[in-house]
């Protein structure tokens, strides 16, 4: 599965670099989420391989604040981006006069670098908040990384700080770009609906289909993870929640992109026969 999450996005990247049709917004913040993709899972994916193939599944202190610094790095610029996506696809076709000149090239850049820059300034409080506990010698955590809410729940001292914090950025970062997120929608669909011919409605509906989907997955999973965290106490069921959003979220996201968008489709294809003749000329030199 993370062999499959990374080659796959590292497969749209190149796709989307290559071909001058690609060149587009939707393709350029593609990439980028593609990218956050796949620094999401290697996050945690590589680390929890190792400790499957070895006798120990220790993590220094610094490894595991940067695991956790990451892995919101990364979490945060999937939501930021996911916002801007559905922003583009509401200019696409709510306002598609003026998509071109609104959505150039240069304000794209800085919606991207503004993420990127939110996304890592984001992850700052709830990282260096955690430098303030105190923890036991020896404490072992019940999940495949080191997953926030597990480590402030083994901490020895008081977490009131910490979890306000925790709350205040999951509202800022995560409530805040889901409700532009159904803002967006909920205007995207009103101008769908507006749109007399059925071929019209369903070419509209293409557009931001595939987008529509992974955002579903995303959000999906990971209000799955809040719910059953809240819901019980059970480190088994919040492990198995994870994984679904660290794991085989990304790696869908792949298919969804590559399988549903047809230019994405033939870009990959190009892609790939001019890849095959040259492994096969790398074969007859070794040979």
């Amino acid at each position: 599965m993370y062999l499959v999450t990374v080659l796959g996005n590292l497969l749209i990247i190149l796709a989307t670099i290559s071909d001058s049709h690609l060149h587009k917004p939707m393709y350029f913040f593609l990439s980028n989420l593609t990218l956050a993709d796949i620094g999401f899972t290697s996050t945690t994916v590589p680390k929890a391989l190792r400790n499957n193939q070895s006798q120990s599944r220790v993590i220094t202190f610094a490894g595991c604040i940067s695991q956790i610094c990451f892995f919101f790095v990364f979490g945060c610029q999937d939501n930021l981006l996911q916002a801007v996506m559905a922003c583009d696809c509401f200019m696409s076709i709510s306002h598609p006069l003026h998509y071109v000149s609104f959505m150039n090239p240069r304000l794209c850049q800085l919606m991207a670098l503004g993420s990127w820059l939110i996304s890592i300034l984001g992850s700052l409080p709830d990282t260096l908040t955690i430098l303030r506990l105190s923890f036991c010698k020896h404490i072992e955590i019940p999940h495949f990384f080191c997953d926030l809410p597990e480590v402030l729940r083994l901490a020895c001292s008081d977490t009131l700080i910490n979890h306000i914090v925790v709350y205040s950025t999951a509202i800022i970062l995560g409530v805040f770009p889901l409700t532009g997120i159904l803002l967006f929608y909920s205007q995207i669909f009103s101008s769908i609906l507006r749109i007399s011919s059925d071929r019209g409605k369903y070419k509209a509906f293409s557009t931001c289909g595939s987008h529509l989907l992974v955002v579903s997955l995303f959000y999906g999973t990971s209000l799955a993870v809040n719910i059953s965290s809240i819901a019980t106490v059970s480190s088994k069921m919040s492990l198995m929640s994870s994984m679904m959003y660290t794991m085989v979220t990304p790696m869908l996201n792949t298919f969804i992109y590559s399988l549903r968008n047809r230019d994405i489709k033939v870009t990959l294809g190009r892609v790939l026969n001019k890849m095959l003749p040259l492994r096969e000329r790398m074969n007859a030199r070794l040979s």
